[in-house]
């Protein structure tokens, strides 16, 4: 496969919401399922659901970060679900203000991607030390999304805040790891000739 052909799946949506109230987090870790809270390690209880599969991450303030959803939809039904947990505990939660924080994305580009050529192009914001870290980290600027491209192939997109963010930032590279994809000839190539040292 010459082009990238398959767009990006998303992979983890994380939002913010409000429960307009203040809560006890003894008492709900206490006698709520799947929530766990320690306190000299953590200052929020931390409650899964399995539909749709989420965790929260939930503050004395009221206020709850949710992650693992798949999509923007699961992540405020998970919203929804986790504060009729909470009333059902006797705290008069009205879910509010929610908002998308970080939309991670990922897809295969199905061939290498040579990185040292996008490092040497510097397009842009760009940082590659593969001592420290196998990826190539791109920021972009429009849409501000951070674009992590792996030798083998993989990129992970996040930072995004809706689906417009994703496609743009895939429309975006797409050129470049066209560009820079790695053709196999070359190494094969240049094998010849070399097999007559080691006999």
């Amino acid at each position: 496969m010459s082009t990238v052909d398959v767009g990006p799946v998303v992979q983890n949506v994380v939002v913010t919401a409000t429960t307009g109230c203040r809560l006890d987090l003894q008492l709900i870790s206490t006698h709520a399922r799947n929530a766990e809270y320690n306190p000299k390690r953590f200052a929020a209880v931390i409650m899964r659901i399995r539909e749709p599969k989420t965790t929260a991450l939930i503050f004395a303030s009221g206020k709850m970060v949710v992650t693992g959803a798949k999509a923007q939809c699961d992540a405020r039904t998970a919203c929804r679900k986790f504060s009729r947990i909470l009333q059902k505990l006797g705290f008069p939660t009205e879910i509010a203000d929610v908002k998308i924080q970080n939309i991670v994305s990922s897809f295969d580009c199905k061939f290498p991607i040579r990185l040292e050529g996008i490092a040497v192009a510097k397009f842009g914001s760009v940082s590659y030390e593969p001592e420290l870290f196998p990826g190539l980290v791109y920021r972009l600027q429009v849409p501000k999304v951070v674009v992590l491209m792996f030798a083998s192939g993989k990129v992970v997109l996040t930072g995004a805040k809706s689906k417009e963010d994703i496609s743009g930032a895939f429309d975006a590279i797409r050129p470049w790891l066209q560009s820079f994809r790695v053709i196999h000839d070359k190494p094969i190539g240049l094998q010849k000739g070399h097999g007559h040292g080691s006999q």
